[in-house]
């Protein structure tokens, strides 16, 4: 951990006492489920469990191989040096209040100078440490022997909560030489004042809570979905499963099957509850409106939660949707929440989609209301009916535009809400986030903010405790990779007769023939032409697609459009393009983007994508609407000569200015900052990027069509004026 202050107090030997423990033997029973006598860490475990300073979770198992967090590794260290946890002096980290599980331990290890936070004066208790963090720990506190178990793990490796009772119970161990290592019959040791794990009141409510969002059309992905959730639904009990939205658009299943071929193998998944992503509305402004919607609401064997979405203006939904909380929900129908009674215990989940969906899909007669406003109301009916273990299924976006709506500003304005299983800006939170303040610093109750990433490569997983009033007391939550997932057989066997279609249509040709190939080249050996460092044809192509689709979403002259070289992945050979070429050009599933950027960040951006030039970068970027001329023999950061974009009045390029702003178009990944281009996150951040939602690869397609003549030459859009000289 990094040092928080210069200097150390000198630790005392009697502030931090360590007592014996005797070593519990390899053939004692297990005391947690899942830590058989074979696991690695089930001696340390079980000593510790033997002398009362842990004892797990209250399902009965221990979760051995899940990585410790900050928080956790300070309570359970506590524990074992059998510190006064209650009355200690605050230790004045800004991301720790009162109210936070592991407030005590952490006071306790901070006041005898065991551990410290960071410069920017936080804790962060659920960042994971890793062995050389715990390194540090443990070698601060002078009673402890030399560990030799510690020695054999890379530093930057993480500890797993088994490793860190093995460490613990070897270091209590040693402690005592004369202590037998394997006595036939333990000594029952006295119960620490403070076990790193408190025993649980009879009250308390553990929960597990699994979750995806943002999956867009990833059929194909969902066979190893199941097999994840199968075998976390056999390892803990009282699982709900939640969808946080955007199924619809992003892939051929879609374009094919309007959402069907995603809902049945969901079906076979099972789900409790799903919220509308913004993407759900796509199909709004089409003739059919949203007939798609509705017919996958029906068939769906899950209900709907959403608060402040209002479908009652449509007549497709009508006997689908109410804006009441049930506590008898039905599959198939949408409600504002609902009550799901859970070992006895009432679980509230209610449902927020962005209000952003007006402008970046086509609602057309759903409409939307605040999200703050709808929370307050929501958890207002569940507490009336008597239930204080509340969950928001959201699409709003963890950190997203603060001038709409996001999870981390739901957490802070709401008072009640235990955890937030969000989605919408495809954040991948490893871990928990945890919001322990309201809008002016004040401590409240912790909320619990999860996300798992997009496209079905991670499921999340999110273990809560609750003691009787319904405050979280205790949670660990991952994200299980699920690349390294086999796939279920059952749903292989149900994908089938959809992905036969999509790979038919994948070989379907558009109706555009090329004469000549659009190239895609890369450096070489003999040469330094590469999409990644020239304009090319196909390159122009794509962004005066993108110019053109953007210019119809927005009122505003959309100046220019910018893609990055190093999302651009195949040619397209001469001959008949067919589906499956357009999409291995644009394989990544990227939307279509709105940025208000200044002139000066336009111009740091374009330094960014030309610090290598004339060798390559992922993040050259292509551009139409606009020229630029740059000298790549000047340093880097100043190698920008001109930019101009065409003023479509006057029909004259004109030169672009540092203080004015600019409306540009691009993909979702550059505008969030990819590629090192901070200046574009700054505008994401503050809420001057619109995320279309509009498929990169169907805008390109759509462009070749719109093309009488598919021009393979380039046009003088980006010249190096090095090679002039």
């Amino acid at each position: 951990m990094e040092n928080k202050r210069n200097k150390f107090l000198t630790v005392t030997a009697a502030a931090l006492a360590v007592t014996a423990v005797a070593v519990v033997p390899a053939s004692a029973a297990s005391p947690f489920s899942d830590v058989k006598e074979s696991h690695a860490d089930f001696e340390g475990i079980s000593t510790l469990y033997a002398a009362g300073i842990i004892s797990g979770y209250p399902d009965g198992t221990f979760k051995p191989d899940t990585n410790v967090t900050r928080g956790q590794a300070a309570k359970m260290i506590a524990g074992a040096l059998k510190l006064d946890t209650k009355e200690v002096e605050d230790p004045k980290f800004t991301d720790i209040s009162a109210s936070n599980p592991y407030y005590g331990s952490i006071a306790a290890l901070v006041g005898l100078n065991v551990i410290t936070g960071y410069g920017d004066n936080t804790f962060r208790p659920n960042q994971t440490i890793t062995h050389g963090d715990l390194a540090k720990i443990l070698a601060s506190i002078p009673t402890l022997p030399e560990l030799e178990s510690a020695k054999n793990h890379e530093a930057s490796e993480k500890v797993t909560r088994g490793q860190l009772a093995t460490f613990i119970a070897e270091a209590l161990t040693k402690s005592n030489p004369e202590t037998p290592e394997t006595p036939e019959t333990p000594e029952t040791p006295e119960t620490p004042e403070t076990p790193e794990t408190p025993e649980t009141p009879a009250d308390a409510f553990s929960l597990s809570i699994l979750h995806v969002n943002d999956t867009h059309a990833r059929a194909n992905e969902l066979p190893k979905l199941a097999t994840a959730v199968k075998e976390q639904r056999e390892a803990k009990k009282n699982v709900l499963t939640l969808h946080a939205g955007d199924a619809f658009n992003g892939t051929l299943y879609f374009n094919e099957f309007h959402g069907q071929a995603d809902l049945a193998l969901l079906n076979e998944i099972g789900f409790d509850a799903m919220v509308f992503g913004n993407h759900e509305f796509d199909l709004g402004a089409s003739p059919e409106g949203h007939q798609a919607l509705a017919d996958f609401v029906k068939g769906a064997k899950f209900p709907f939660v959403d608060a402040n979405a209002d479908f009652s203006a449509d007549a497709k939904f009508t006997g689908l949707f109410t804006d009441l909380i049930s506590s008898e929900p039905e599959n198939g129908k949408i409600y504002s929440g609902i009550v799901k009674e859970i070992d006895g215990e009432k679980v509230g989940i209610f449902g927020l989609t962005t209000e952003e969906t007006v402008d970046i899909a086509s609602p057309d007669k759903v409409t939307f209301t605040n999200y703050i406003e709808e929370a307050k109301k929501a958890v207002a009916a569940f507490e009336g009916m008597g239930v204080n273990k509340i969950i928001a299924l959201t699409h709003i976006g963890y950190n997203d535009n603060p001038n709409v709506d996001n999870d981390i500003l739901l957490a802070k304005n709401v008072p009640g809400i235990d955890v937030i299983v969000g989605a919408h800006d495809h954040t991948k939170l490893d871990e928990p986030f945890v919001v322990d303040t309201n809008t002016v610093g004040e401590a409240k109750d912790a909320t619990l903010i999860v996300q798992a990433n997009e496209y079905v490569k991670y499921l999340g997983t999110l273990d809560v405790t609750f003691d009787g009033d319904g405050v979280v007391t205790e949670y660990g939550g991952e994200l299980i990779d699920l690349g390294k997932v086999a796939e279920d057989e059952t749903l292989v066997k149900l994908l089938a007769p959809y992905k036969a279609k999509v790979d038919e249509v994948n070989n379907k040709e558009i109706g555009v023939t090329l004469k000549e190939a659009l190239a895609n080249p890369r450096a070489s050996e003999t040469s330094l032409e590469s999409v990644r460092s020239n304009e090319t044809a196909l390159g122009n192509i794509i962004t005066d697609g993108m110019l053109a689709k953007a210019q119809k979403y927005t009122d505003k002259t959309v100046v220019m459009a910018l893609q990055n070289g190093g999302g651009i992945r195949e040619a397209i050979p001469a001959g008949n393009i067919t589906v499956g070429q357009v999409i291995t050009v644009l394989p990544f599933g990227n939307t279509l983007a709105l940025m208000d950027a200044t002139g000066a960040e336009l111009k740091a951006a374009f330094e960014v994508s030309l610090k290598n030039a004339p060798k390559e970068n992922g993040g050259f970027l292509h551009i139409a609407g606009a020229k630029l001329q740059y000298d790549s023999s000047k340093e880097v950061g100043s190698r920008v000569v001109s930019i101009e974009y065409l003023d479509k009045a006057t029909g004259k390029y004109v030169a672009i200015e540092d203080g004015k702003t600019y409306t540009v178009a691009t993909n979702a990944y550059t505008a969030k900052g990819g590629d090192g281009l901070d200046m574009f996150a700054k505008a994401y951040e503050e809420g001057r990027v619109t995320d279309l939602g509009l498929s990169d690869w169907e805008n390109l397609q759509e462009q070749l069509l719109s093309l009488k003549e598919v021009k393979t030459t380039t046009e003088g859009r980006i010249v190096d004026v090095a090679k002039k000289q």
